[in-house]
């Protein structure tokens, strides 16, 4: 008898330890193996390269997560359509929604007050510490603005070239950039692109075009066409189309190049495109999930600058990423600088918005900042803060 129990004892820990070792490989998480469904709000689709920067996440999620999660997708929801949208995949059981796009910031705060046991995690937005704060609505973004001064040293990188070869003078060191509106997150994103080419360029200016809308391809293509004859030989871009980047490999007898963003554009532009910068959705997304899987807060469970229900980061955590450098085309030394920069971001010692430029409230001109004094863009938001419009340096198409 005395046998036969401790044969038994061991054969239940044998199927004790199997089981733990099972659920561990499996379930690393820990959390219950209920199914959890998710959706993904998109303004766009597979053809547009911020959408696709998206979606490159969410197979990351399906792949990493299995038959744990179920996941249902809309694309090209335009803000007229988004309530319908949510309600719909409230109505299919998703207890964690992905809005994607800053016009739909101020309708999915407002579903959320009606919904307080879905969590609603909002891209871009910069509305989740402002009144109402509703504990399940949560905004996040990757602090894009370094990755912006980094492709503008490549950028500069190419100018210095082209002055050192008596390609271009000085005074013609002029670089363009389609951008979608003048909210902060342009004005921000262009500007620390201007900061990065000054570092290398001191004599560079810009000038700014404004498509008013996120993803026009003919938009922004006709918009860089416009930059491109009037002398400017770099062209950066805060939109979401590959028109900008066709437009410099059409105008390549031009001596233009270009700097992209969400996607690597060499594909498309393999003789102009020097660069590309992304944020990376994926930290976050993937961290949502497990923190709703194992019943945690969002923002006490990932990884980041955290300001309230709102969350970023940038290099340091690999929320923001650098793709390829067009080595073929690209000046000498450019990715050896590129991550010496990056490092310097990770270690907290690069600065952006600090120089001795003046800055404008397009909307008010009597708020004026001065970049004597360091301007410390996402202090307070993962949102960009910095709105102000460089005297000299930037002129705005009217």
């Amino acid at each position: 008898m005395k046998r036969e129990t401790v044969i038994t004892a061991l054969t239940a820990l044998v199927f004790l330890i199997a089981f733990a070792l099972n659920h561990y490989i499996f379930n690393p998480t820990g959390a219950k193996s209920d199914v959890v469904k998710i959706g993904f709000i998109y303004d766009g689709d597979e053809s547009i390269p911020y959408t696709s920067n998206f979606i490159r996440s969410q197979h990351a999620v399906e792949e990493r997560y299995g038959d744990r999660i179920k996941v249902f997708v809309r694309t090209n929801v335009t803000p007229d359509k988004l309530d319908e949208n949510l309600e719909e995949v409230i109505k299919e059981g998703c207890s964690l929604i992905f809005t994607t796009s800053y016009s739909h910031a101020i309708i999915t705060k407002q579903i959320a007050q009606k919904y307080p046991k879905v969590h609603f995690c909002q891209a871009c937005g910069d509305n989740a510490n402002s009144a109402p704060i509703i504990k399940n609505y949560h905004t996040f973004m990757g602090e894009i603005y370094q990755g912006r001064f980094v492709s503008g040293i490549v950028a500069g990188l190419k100018l210095r070239e082209m002055i050192d070869k008596k390609i271009i003078t000085e005074d013609e060191a002029k670089i363009g950039y389609v951008g979608a509106y003048p909210y902060p997150e342009v004005i921000s994103g262009y500007t620390a692109f201007l900061m990065g080419v000054l570092s290398i360029v001191p004599s560079a200016k810009m000038k700014v075009t404004y498509t008013f809308t996120w993803s026009s391809f003919s938009e922004e293509k006709f918009c860089a066409k416009q930059l491109i004859d009037e002398g400017c030989k770099i062209i950066g871009q805060h939109s979401d189309t590959i028109g900008p980047a066709v437009a410099c490999e059409e105008s390549f007898e031009k001596g233009v190049f270009h700097v992209g963003y969400n996607q690597s554009m060499v594909d498309v532009a393999p003789m102009t495109s020097l660069v590309s910068t992304r944020i990376n959705w994926t930290p976050y997304i993937l961290g949502a999930i497990d923190a709703i899987l194992t019943k945690k807060s969002i923002e006490g469970f990932i990884k980041g600058h955290v300001h309230g229900t709102d969350i970023g980061a940038g290099f340091d955590l690999g929320w923001v990423q650098m793709l390829e450098v067009n080595s073929i085309i690209a000046a000498k030394g450019s990715e050896e600088i590129v991550e010496k920069t990056i490092q310097a971001f990770k270690k907290g010692k690069q600065s952006v918005f600090v120089g001795n430029y003046i800055g404008v409230n397009p909307y008010d001109e009597d708020d004026i900042y001065d970049l004597r004094k360091e301007f410390k863009e996402n202090s307070n938001s993962s949102a960009p803060a910095f709105a102000y419009v460089l005297e000299d340096v930037i002129e705005i198409d009217e």
